[in-house]
């Protein structure tokens, strides 16, 4: 079966963790008086860009800005589908300027960035499968966003309810396996409202789910590239689920940004020409 998965090349956009650190709390997973290594998340994290290369992915940097610890979790900052780009308007007044440095980076690269009128934390909370956009609420992404969203790519957006606060974001509860028109997700029932659930399981009623011991080592803030799937190496009931399935897990440990709520996925902006 494992043959059978064939992998997309991908084109990301990261941050190197040169300022991070847990100067606020804005989720539960931070505590700003628990000291971080820096030094170890800078080896974590180019470890995660190596990981990316030499599977043959494209990786591009914007750079760090002095007093925006949490710029290296790029997914936030926008979601790109199409060649447009959606961008950010955080919850958090302490992540807000991160959206200009990341736009500019954007508009340099030849793109037009619309701004939204609603908070919307980029890919934190929208995930493109595809067919459509899986859109999160609850903690942070508002619902008016999804609106905005629908009407700027012209891509249906399926609203979900996240209802775990350690589960803020979309993409730490769920993640595409595979886009396109048979593709799967993985990810862990109990994050989400039992409605949402039960959308979830007639979209796909083949996902591969996760236990919530994986969801707490972040597995579900992973990436897949339709065979490889970079994966928390903490998260082993879900890796063994996805290699059951065929896919390649690779592991790489970002256990260092757990202290931010982070992981692998938040620290990778996709840029979908």
């Amino acid at each position: 079966m494992t043959e059978s998965r064939v992998p997309r090349r991908r084109r990301f956009l990261v941050c190197e963790p040169r300022h991070f650190a847990v100067q606020y709390a804005i989720n539960p997973w931070m505590h700003p008086d628990t000291p971080v290594d820096v030094d170890l998340a800078r080896e974590q994290w180019q470890t995660l860009i190596a990981a990316y290369r030499s599977h043959g992915h494209a990786v591009e940097t914007v750079e760090p800005v002095p007093g925006l610890p949490d710029m290296v979790f790029a997914a936030n900052s926008a979601v790109v589908v199409g060649g447009r780009v959606f961008g950010s308007l955080f919850h958090a007044p302490e992540r807000r300027p991160e959206s200009t440095h990341y736009d500019t980076w954007f508009k340099t690269a030849g793109y037009t960035v619309y701004r939204p009128e609603n908070v919307c934390e980029g890919e934190g909370d929208l995930v493109w499968t595809g067919r459509y956009l899986l859109a999160g609420t609850g903690f942070r992404t508002t619902r008016e966003a999804h609106h905005e969203v629908q009407e700027f790519f012209g891509h249906p957006v399926v609203s979900l309810t996240l209802v775990d606060p350690r589960f803020y974001h979309l993409d730490t509860a769920l993640f595409v396996l595979d886009d396109g028109p048979e593709g799967n997700i993985a990810y862990y029932p109990e994050a989400f409202s039992p409605g949402s659930r039960e959308v979830l399981g007639r979209l796909y009623p083949d996902a591969v789910l996760a236990t919530e011991e994986d969801a707490l080592a972040f597995g579900l803030n992973s990436v897949s590239d339709g065979r490889h799937v970079f994966i928390a190496p903490q998260a082993e009931t879900l890796a063994a689920r996805l290699d059951e399935h065929g896919y390649v897990p690779v592991p790489v440990d970002l256990s260092e940004f757990r202290k931010a709520g982070g992981g692998i996925k938040c620290c990778t902006q996709e840029i979908r020409s």
